[in-house]
């Protein structure tokens, strides 16, 4: 059994773009946290918090984050594997794992 944080998500044949889904505003601080490797909430909390200091100094870093992130993604596009490709080689890992315990007692 794995754990949970060490199991892979397939992503689908056609996820929809960061600012088109319906449970971000842009995908801003989803995208910062796949790429820091953080939690989005914790980034929304800090967003929150600065608009409460500030509303313009707010907005303008969280467009400007959104640029820097466009800009980004356009430039250097996330690597996937092809779903294929993927499901193939896990099944030759799990293949060479249950072939291991053979290759021990031989």
């Amino acid at each position: 059994m794995q754990a949970a944080d060490t199991v892979k998500q397939i992503p689908s044949e056609n996820p929809t773009s960061l600012p088109f889904r319906d449970d971000t505003m842009l995908g801003v601080c989803t995208a910062l946290g796949e790429d820091f490797g953080i939690s989005p909430n914790l980034l929304r909390i800090l967003v929150g918090v600065l608009v409460l200091v500030d509303i313009k100094i707010a907005v303008a870093v969280y467009l400007g984050l959104g640029v820097a992130v466009a800009l980004g993604r356009l430039l250097f596009p996330p690597r996937r594997e092809p779903v294929a490709a993927a499901a193939g080689a896990q099944a030759v890992e799990a293949n060479d794992a249950a072939a291991a315990p053979e290759k021990l007692a031989a």
